[in-house]
């Protein structure tokens, strides 16, 4: 089984800034607000999270074949 990520660059699509994050282990993050900005990411519809939508890496539930929430 291959190890859990933690960390993901969440990029915004608005003006395409990227934020390096820790992920949460233990809940969904359903909403980040850009620091370039501003806008305010939600998940796009199917996904969990803001880390399953516009994150370098899916989130760690998703990693491990679980679902998130």
């Amino acid at each position: 089984m291959t190890d859990v990520v933690l960390e993901s660059i969440l990029i915004c699509p608005s003006c395409g800034a990227n934020t390096s994050c820790i992920m949460p282990t233990d809940a969904c993050q359903f909403f980040f607000q850009c620091g370039h900005c501003n806008i305010l990411l939600k998940p796009k519809p199917g996904d969990c999270c803001v880390f399953c939508s516009y994150g370098s890496v899916k989130c760690p539930p998703i990693q491990q074949g679980n679902s998130c929430c």
